[in-house]
């Protein structure tokens, strides 16, 4: 099973935020993500999953790969390798399909990094900050 994901964001300002969703089950702030499907390209589903669970549409940086060892309970070991692409959000819908179970939120990405609990996606956020002098000048591109 190979999984993918999104890191959502926007520049204002030169400032980068980044959207998160709640979990179905625990409702702690995590970011899209998902299995993919077969014969499905990353790029392909990465965009499925960002509107599945977040509304979004954007442009998939796919010059920056992070692979990052996530939890995850369907599997024997816990945990599973998730790819995640970061994605420059170029639209918001009003409706998306799992907006009944799911809550999202903006964040300044410093501000995410100060408050969110969870070290899995404390440690995605920490390397996409990393990256993102890189990552700010592709999304001007």
């Amino acid at each position: 099973m190979k999984k993918v994901g999104v890191i959502p964001f926007q520049i204002t300002d030169d400032k980068i935020s980044v959207l998160l969703v709640t979990s179905i089950r625990t409702k702690r702030w995590i970011l899209p993500k998902g299995n993919l499907k077969s014969n499905e390209s990353r790029k392909k589903g990465c965009l499925r999953e960002a509107f599945e669970e977040a509304g979004i549409d954007g442009k998939i940086l796919k010059d920056f790969p992070m692979t990052m060892v996530m939890p995850d309970k369907t599997v024997s070991k816990g945990e599973i390798p998730v790819i995640f692409y970061p994605m420059l959000v170029e639209n918001q819908a009003e409706t998306w399909p799992e907006q009944d179970r799911r809550e999202r939120k903006w964040m300044p990405l410093d501000a995410a990094l100060a408050e969110i609990p969870s070290k899995d996606i404390l440690n995605v956020l920490q390397h996409f900050k990393t990256l993102s002098p890189w990552v700010t000048k592709a999304a001007e591109a």
